[in-house]
């Protein structure tokens, strides 16, 4: 499976990949940005998520109120949170005030100000794509089950890292420079391959010392408001709860971005795309759980810079006037459960000493 995957990302693009012009001349006038689009779809998103949040808080304990408003405040600020993926493929001067909007709303709160997601646009290098130095890509479909299986149990950790990391290790950073390096090539990127040690972007070096002092100063103030007995620890636990399920949504959701069946051969532009899953089924679950374009994924990694609100419109001209033979067309699937079946399949087909897996571990641990 891995090793017939390297190979088609080696075919000569013209020969996969002749479309793409044909592609890009359908949805050259729906690459601008409407800021008023984005604005009010996040603003409504999280001011109705801490909404929830606080019917959430105040609701009587186990009511369906109470878990009503879970949910809802986890899903709308599932949605709320989506948009770094949109801020780090803006330009940096664009759009100034909604990305600091969206640090005060949501960055430092949920502790993941977007910064921390610059390294993203590596995601895009035909370099890095699909091969260990790419940090939002494990190859679970060409590894057995276990490496899922191992994926998804991080989730419910994920805020506790980022409380250490903002918590702990960032403040005594400044002060340490052996640290310091650790902290900015180990937990200064928002990934889910576990195995990325990539040094953060030296030209945002400022910007993450000023948000990370915010992030710190939050959690500072929150253990003050315990300490003075203002807030209890049980309400500190029932902010965790929802902080873990709302980024485990996007860590469940993400199994569905790609086939992940690549062995670490670096992949060109048609590969990338192949690669990728489009959900096209049009369900409650499509628009609750891949909020802000995501189910397009193999649509963005056609076109990055296509912002979210253009995107129905850019994939219905591109299956309406493409060819038949387009490798486009194949990226498409009805449902999140159909491509998580696929992976699962390919998981369970992968003997241990077949794992694509080694290639990303330390060379140490390779056997």
């Amino acid at each position: 499976m891995s090793a017939s995957s390297g190979l088609a990302s080696k075919r000569p693009a013209s020969q996969n990949f002749a479309w793409r012009d044909q592609a890009r001349g359908l949805i050259d006038d729906l690459l601008e940005r409407s800021p008023a689009i984005y604005w009010t779809d996040f603003l409504l998103s999280a001011g109705i998520g801490w909404a929830m949040t606080a019917v959430y808080f105040l609701a009587t304990p186990w009511s369906a109120l109470q878990i009503g408003a879970f949910l809802l405040a986890a899903f709308l600020f599932f949605r709320a949170g989506t948009f770094i993926h949109e801020i780090v493929h803006m330009p940096s001067g664009q759009m100034v005030w909604f990305k600091r909007a969206w640090n005060i709303l949501l960055g430092v709160p949920f502790l993941m100000p977007w910064v921390m997601y610059s390294n993203h646009v590596e995601h895009h290098n035909h370099r890095r794509f699909g091969t260990p130095t790419d940090g939002e890509y494990l190859p679970l479909g060409s590894s057995p089950i276990g490496e899922t299986v191992k994926y998804l149990a991080q989730a419910p950790l994920l805020p506790l890292f980022m409380m250490v990391r903002f918590g702990v290790l960032g403040p005594l950073s400044w002060f340490n420079a052996k640290l310091r390096h650790w902290v900015l090539t180990r937990a200064s990127a928002a990934v889910s391959n576990p195995y990325y040690s990539e040094r953060f972007p030296k030209r945002f070096d400022k910007h993450l010392k000023i948000v990370e002092a915010l992030c710190f100063a939050f959690l500072a103030t929150l253990a003050m408001l315990v300490a003075f007995d203002v807030i209890t620890g049980w309400q500190v636990f029932m902010g965790y709860l929802l902080l873990a399920f709302t980024l485990g949504l996007n860590w469940v959701r993400n199994l569905a971005a790609h086939k992940y069946v690549n062995d670490g051969t670096p992949m060109d532009h048609a590969g990338q795309v192949e690669e990728s899953i489009n959900i096209t089924g049009q369900t409650w679950l499509t628009v609750a759980f891949f909020p802000v374009g995501l189910r397009y994924h193999a649509l963005h990694h056609l076109f990055p810079a296509l912002p979210y609100h253009n995107m129905d419109e850019a994939h219905r001209r591109l299956m309406q006037h493409l060819p038949a033979d387009a490798s486009y067309r194949l990226t498409n699937r009805d449902s999140f459960f159909t491509v998580v079946g696929e992976l699962w399949q390919s998981a369970r087909n992968t003997r241990r000493e077949e794992s694509a897996m080694r290639a990303w571990l330390p060379r140490s641990n390779r056997s």
